[in-house]
């Protein structure tokens, strides 16, 4: 199933399920100035997903130049406030803020990005992906999967839920060797790939007809198109595309934690 007619039937369910509710959740997004394009775009879809399936989203908009703690204070209390289900920060924030204070202050109840290490919620990205893969038939147990990136929003969490599959979990970074980068994407049944640059994947890779491709990247291109880390048709089973592919898959995912955290 493409990804929009997947994400679409969750929607649905989702919008059946907060008719039910009493009181509609709400989400509360902080974002930290609104110079970033890809974060705007981003913000501007998870305030539309609310919308359609019976959400409420609230955005509070803070100067760059706001200091750490006095942010941390307005996290403090959106956290205090009992008509508020879900705490996200959009990321990328100034350097002279600390994303790990972030993630510590926002309350785990609350924390529906999953960021926190005790948050009951999995991160968004990992979590739409794996359900994406489960829907889809993809047999986890036993399949080689390789991940490109070690980040502890994508990569790492991911590898971990990969683990929990009983899936043989590689983790590849910028410190592989390109001998060992092609050994393992040669043996690889599932690739997730996850480093932030155009195209690293490409045809000059060895890779199984029956891979399964994961492109998490989304690039800016020289031509002003958005891109993924993976070249687009790569000769395997399935390849996620970009746009439209794990960005919706982790909105979805989002609304879903939101609503797992109103009940």
């Amino acid at each position: 199933m493409e990804i929009t007619e997947y994400v679409l039937n969750k929607k649905e369910t989702l919008k059946n399920k907060v008719a039910l509710l009493p009181v509609k959740p709400c989400l509360c997004i902080i974002s930290v100035g609104q110079n970033n394009p890809a974060s705007e775009s981003y913000v501007k879809g998870k305030v539309k997903d609310a919308a359609e399936i019976g959400c409420e989203a609230n955005r509070v908009v803070v100067d760059e130049s706001i200091s750490e703690e006095a942010l941390l204070d307005l996290i403090r209390e959106k956290n205090n406030d009992p008509k508020i289900n879900g705490i996200i920060v959009q990321l990328p924030v100034p350097k002279h803020i600390r994303e790990e204070a972030i993630t510590a202050t926002i309350d785990p109840k609350k924390d529906v990005d999953g960021f926190s290490p005790i948050s009951k919620l999995a991160p968004c990205t990992p979590k739409g992906i794996i359900d994406y893969l489960t829907d889809e038939g993809f047999d986890f147990k036993g399949k080689n999967a390789v991940v490109l990136g070690r980040s502890n929003i994508v990569g790492r969490p991911i590898a971990k839920m990969l683990l929990d599959r009983s899936a043989n979990v590689t983790v590849l970074h910028s410190k592989t060797s390109e001998e060992d980068r092609h050994f393992y994407l040669s043996h690889a049944d599932l690739i997730i790939v996850a480093i932030g640059k155009e195209a690293f994947l490409d045809d000059t890779y060895d890779l199984k007809d029956s891979a399964w491709v994961v492109d998490v990247g989304i690039n800016r291109g020289a031509d002003g198109k958005l891109h993924g880390d993976c070249l687009p048709g790569l000769k395997v089973a399935k390849q996620t595309p970009v746009p439209k592919g794990v960005g919706l898959l982790t909105r979805i995912a989002l609304m879903e934690n939101l609503l797992e955290a109103a009940k």
